[in-house]
């Protein structure tokens, strides 16, 4: 589809420019290799890489995936190559694409993330994206993201050693995502993105035992979409700074509903297994509801919905 002459879908998050509001969600995308047969990684406002931590991790044992209603779940554990590998392969890959590559981050203690960071600091990469769902193993394995005197610190942290922009990715198991939204904004973060998967649980009747070798798994998919809609909407109203939106987002209409919520761009993730075309078939859907809408600005929906 030729795209609408004179409409702009070009959006800007922390100075970096992106074609279009539509990028991957990570460790869905893996870096886009597999995917390349399908969409034109070149068409996409971003591909955000699979989380990638100083030294390989091996992940949890299987079973890790299990389908549930209108989703799935999953506890791979952030099963990743290591970051020298990610940069001697992955990004090389990557780079031969007119996208912004945006690497996700996981750690086991700041330190850790630091490493990961001051790394990829001449990397030829336009932003970084902290997964902070991630186990703090200093403070008894609660997760980074699940306190926000420790969001506020790790982002601080990474800020001082990282070169490139920084986007905080949000748990929403949490009592309250705003508070944490603000805690990433004090801490200097460029942006946040949100949400990361819901913590559930699936049992095997017949086997009497869980479904996922882990007990608990992420849960994604258009189940949680209602729910991501409305974190969305409630940090967009808390922070100053651009809010990414993902959860469950299938269709241009389902980006749509995030974007007028108040997010500057949106990730999509589980769609992607369902079709591989998913992200192709969202910007073309978006520039298709714009021309029917009169809307010559992506700028307009932006936060459209008070």
């Amino acid at each position: 589809m030729e795209s609408i002459k004179n409409m702009n879908t070009e959006v800007t998050i922390a100075g970096v420019k992106f074609k279009n509001p539509v990028m991957t969600a990570s460790g869905t995308f893996g870096s886009g290799m597999e995917y390349s047969e399908f969409v034109d990684l070149s068409k996409l406002g971003g591909v955000v890489t699979k989380g990638v931590a100083k030294i390989p991790w091996s992940g949890n044992p299987t079973p890790r995936i299990a389908e549930v209603s209108c989703g799935m779940m999953n506890a791979i554990g952030l099963q990743n190559p290591g970051i020298d590998v990610f940069i001697e392969r992955d990004i090389p890959f990557l780079q031969q694409y007119d996208t912004n590559i945006i690497v996700n981050i996981c750690g086991k203690t700041i330190e850790d993330y630091c490493e990961v960071v001051e790394k990829l600091a001449d990397i030829p990469i336009q932003m970084m994206e902290i997964n902070i769902s991630c186990p703090n193993v200093k403070e008894g394995g609660i997760a980074f993201g699940q306190d926000p005197k420790a969001v506020e610190q790790i982002t601080k942290e990474v800020k001082k050693c990282a070169k490139q922009p920084i986007i905080m990715k949000l748990s929403p198991n949490v009592t309250d995502i705003a508070v944490m939204a603000r805690a990433a904004e004090a801490g200097g973060a460029d942006a946040v993105s949100l949400i990361n998967t819901l913590t559930g649980m699936k049992i095997d009747i017949n086997r009497r035992t869980f479904a996922i070798a882990n007990k608990t798994a992420g849960v994604s998919g258009p189940a949680i979409k209602p729910i991501a809609v409305r974190m969305v909407y409630e940090v967009a109203k808390a922070v100053k700074i651009p809010v990414i939106g993902m959860g469950g987002i299938v269709t241009a209409e389902d980006a749509l509903e995030f974007i007028m919520a108040g997010a500057t761009a949106v990730a999509v993730g589980t769609a992607n297994f369902i079709n591989p075309y998913a992200t192709r078939d969202i910007i073309e859907g978006m520039e298709i509801f714009m021309k029917e809408q009169n809307v010559d600005d992506i700028y307009q929906l932006i936060g459209c919905v008070k």
